[in-house]
């Protein structure tokens, strides 16, 4: 049985595999309709930046030399706005004032801060020494003309958009968003708008599964709940296996009616590994169908919302055009001593503060990997490593955040 990080291995060999074998489809955005999308093309400079020597404070701009010996008293030859053309050239012996984000003008090699002279209407009176370059951020020092600034297969936030903003690039070529079919199974299940028998169950994770593909950079192909009838499982699979991915849920244990396994090989599906030493999520399933990617992944909703995050959240990744991230573990102190028993890996709902400046981390009360309740009030899970099942209360643990939650 393979571990998570062993199985997440796998994940992106094979989903890398196929990616070496078709094209990439791209589409052309509104560059403020493209956040959280990922570039298909390079993003250049359009000119020096910045395009002028920039006055990084409201000031006077002076020739450093003149200032060698303070005080010294300097001529005011005008004054510069952001955005401001001025035409005079800064001699020896004079000054112009300059705000933020002004241009510095020619002749000038400094900017004194304000705070640091006596001005009057007709001269400025420097009081403390400069050196060339002070308080200026120089021409073409961020980026110069023609530089590749952001690369193929850069994921587009808040920092990128502003960059392609800032050269003029209005549109964005990006890579189409992969579309995953996510499909829940079982006789136990009933729609959202239906009253639940007294041992049925709505069905949350297709909703919960469909927002994990959204944050994680998908669109989400919801097919509803496949009752535990081979033949409707069958049909619903074949039409999942239409979409670039397919996501079960439910189906993948050892009991009687658990038929996921058994209609994909029936379809000429290729399992990678059908297993994973975690808990919750053990019966966690992987494979080619068709040269589609297919997730099986356990039903009870915590086990799906572990193993959707362990294994295929980094398979989104790459059909979106990026790499796969890493798996984002934090480090906290465990404010409660944890004690398991199972020689697996533990995932366990928590709740991590910064009470005091370090971070600390707590297991939250939890019913097993049904309870929904618990997951919701917690804001990562406490990560028990196989090799260390027990820790005391002050040690250093690794923590998985909840995505788009902390």
């Amino acid at each position: 049985m393979l571990s998570h990080s062993e199985a997440r291995r796998k994940v992106v060999e094979v989903v890398s595999g196929l990616l070496r074998e078709a094209a990439a489809r791209t589409e052309r955005l509104d560059l403020r309709a493209a956040h959280g999308r990922v570039l298909a093309g390079e993003v250049r400079a359009d000119r020096d930046y910045p395009p002028f020597d920039r006055a990084t404070r409201d000031g006077f701009a002076v020739r450093a030399a003149d200032c060698a010996s303070i005080p010294a008293t300097l001529q005011i030859i005008g004054e510069i706005r952001a955005g401001d053309t001025f035409a005079r050239a800064v001699a020896s012996g004079q000054c112009a004032q300059v705000m933020t984000g002004a241009a510095v003008p020619a002749g000038a090699d400094a900017v004194v801060m304000i705070e640091h002279t006596r001005p009057s209407q007709a001269q400025a009176v420097v009081e403390k020494r400069v050196e060339r370059g002070q308080n200026i951020v120089a021409r073409a020092s961020e980026a110069k003309a023609g530089q590749a600034l952001l690369a193929p297969g850069t994921r587009l936030g808040y920092a990128e958009m502003a960059i392609a903003a800032q050269v003029g690039q209005s549109q964005v070529e990006v890579t189409q968003r992969p579309r995953v079919a996510v499909l829940s199974t079982g006789d136990e299940v009933v729609e959202l708008g239906e009253r639940p028998g007294p041992f049925q169950i709505r069905n949350s994770n297709n909703v919960s599964l469909a927002a994990q593909v959204e944050l994680a950079g998908g669109e989400a192909v919801p097919l509803g709940n496949a009752p535990d009838r081979i033949e409707e499982l069958r049909a619903r699979i074949q039409r999942g296996l239409e979409e670039d991915v397919l996501v079960l849920s439910g189906g993948v244990s050892m009991g009687k009616y658990d038929f996921v396994e058994t209609v994909l090989h029936e379809l000429g599906a290729e399992c990678v590994f059908d297993a994973v030493a975690i808990r919750p999520g053990r019966p966690a399933v992987f494979g080619l169908c068709r040269g589609k990617p297919v997730f099986g992944l356990p039903g009870n909703p915590v086990s799906t919302m572990v193993t959707f995050e362990l294994l295929v959240a980094p398979a989104l990744d790459l059909l979106s055009g990026a790499a796969a991230r890493p798996l984002p573990l934090l480090k906290a102190r465990l404010a409660k001593a944890v004690r398991q028993k199972t020689a697996l890996t533990h995932f366990l709902p928590a709740q991590i503060t910064w009470a005091g400046g370090e971070a600390a981390v707590e297991e939250l009360p939890w019913q097993g990997s049904g309870d929904i309740v618990a997951l919701a009030a917690a804001n990562c899970f406490l990560v028990v490593h196989a090799s260390r099942l027990e820790m005391t209360a002050g040690e250093w643990a690794d923590v998985l955040p909840r995505r788009g939650v902390l």
